[in-house]
């Protein structure tokens, strides 16, 4: 790998101020054992570190930068909404509009709330689903990661995975007591919970497409199967599409799948690379909510006006006629390019490539992927070889195998040419690893 001189004294500086030098684990590079880049700009699917490199990026703010980095209507709407305030502490027009969109696009939201970040999106539809049924116990899927909240921190994918805490000191066993786990993919195990808890399962919480095990693609009927039980056992299906809605499709994995969840939690794209989160569903669950009904939330900077506008221009973006075709294109013409570098350095049937619209991962193992356990079957110090394989290249992926790509619509077809290349390399670096 090359060396970054000025990345690592920006390390080595932020390591005596933040904890681990970092302010997300994953950044930390730990699962990929270097240093990490630090960025000093970016503009549309390109990012220049401070020593000046610069590289195709894949991991896009892990999602929400769909419409590119810097996209000069964002950045107008941002700089425009700066001028007239950063927070007042009262409602907007704003919030109303970008709830209208949300509404308009996903036929299952009739009422939204807005908050302030992914995790807060999942935490507060878990306790308005306890609180709309008088419940108390939620199922989860083995390595779906639906924010850092106590009540999910078990058998967490993405960075938990990564660095081995599938869940964390400080969560008290209390805090977990009503959390059920099975397997993504597994109907017969959610139906087994549903026949030993049902009556006091308040929600089954999935991701339609997981991301944060790697892409890992619901087997056909599996959806439709959690719907079956959860209407059946008068459970609330939560869809956790932080990172799926308005990702994969203009309504989302619901779209895609032909889902008619309870409730549905956003985030990422809805915010345009700002802060921003939401959950929404029909008003007769949502209406339970303070200050029309009795289960609390609240926020200070919830629908806070920059992200609004940001939100808003992007979204205004994806609604553009043919957006998520064109997108589809360029995601299908990467996945082929990257077969095709897998089958020249001789990885075919060694390595899996699982892909949803602009998500997907490579992952190295014979695969297929199809849950946690699988997945974990990836061979990851392959994936560190390949990964510093890209960086060399110019190429910038997810510092790990547990993470999806993302691809953007500013990325053109010689940046997914000169992806492809720089992969046939880069493979052939991890492929010594592979025995």
């Amino acid at each position: 790998m090359k060396n970054s001189p000025a990345s690592e004294a920006a390390f080595e500086r932020a390591s005596k101020v933040l904890v681990g030098g970092v302010n997300s684990p994953v950044r930390a590079y730990s699962a990929v054992e270097g240093c990490p880049r630090f960025i000093a700009s970016a503009r549309g699917c390109k990012l220049t570190d401070v020593d000046g490199r610069e590289y195709i990026d894949y991991v896009g703010g892990y999602g929400p930068m769909i419409v590119g980095h810097a996209h000069p209507q964002v950045v107008e709407a941002i700089r425009q909404a700066a001028g007239l305030g950063t927070c007042y502490g009262a409602p907007t027009p704003a919030e109303t509009e970008l709830a209208e969109m949300i509404t308009q696009l996903v036929p299952s939201i009739e009422k939204v709330r807005l908050v302030s970040s992914g995790t807060g999106a999942t935490m507060s539809a878990i306790r308005l689903a306890r609180g709309a049924t008088g419940r108390n116990k939620i199922i989860k899927c083995r390595g779906c990661y639906h924010g850092h909240s106590d009540a999910l921190l078990v058998a967490a994918g993405s960075g938990a995975t990564t660095l081995g805490v599938p869940s964390s000191p400080g969560v008290p066993p209390g805090a977990t007591a009503d959390t059920l786990l099975v397997p993504y993919n597994d109907l017969a195990a959610v139906e087994q919970a549903f026949a030993e808890f049902g009556q006091d399962i308040a929600a089954m919480l999935v991701e339609p497409v997981a991301g944060n095990m790697g892409v890992v693609i619901p087997a056909k009927g599996y959806l439709q199967g959690l719907r079956k039980l959860c209407t059946q056992h008068g459970a609330l299906l939560i869809c956790d599409e932080v990172m799926t809605g308005f990702r994969v499709s203009p309504g989302g994995a619901q779209q895609l799948y032909g889902l008619q969840p309870d409730l549905t939690t956003l985030g990422k794209v809805i915010g345009g690379g700002l802060p921003v989160g939401a959950f929404g569903g029909p008003a007769k669950i949502m209406d339970h909510l303070a200050p029309l009904g009795p289960v609390y939330q609240a926020g200070t900077l919830s629908g806070n006006p920059l992200a609004m506008a940001a939100g808003l221009a992007s979204m205004r973006l994806v609604r553009q006629k043919c957006f998520y075709d064109d997108l589809e294109a360029k995601s299908a013409q990467l996945e082929a390019l990257l077969r095709r570098a897998v089958e020249k350095v001789g990885l075919t049937g060694r390595v899996c490539f699982n892909r949803v619209g602009s998500m997907m991962t490579l992952f190295f193992t014979p695969g297929p992927v199809t849950d946690y356990a699988t997945a974990t079957e990836a061979n990851t110090k392959a994936f560190a070889a390949f990964f510093w394989g890209m960086i060399d290249r110019g190429v910038n992926l997810p510092p790990s195998q547990y993470e999806a790509w993302f691809v953007s619509a500013a990325h053109g077809r010689e940046d997914l040419e000169a992806t492809a290349e720089a992969a046939e390399s880069a493979l052939l670096s991890a492929k010594g690893l592979m025995g």
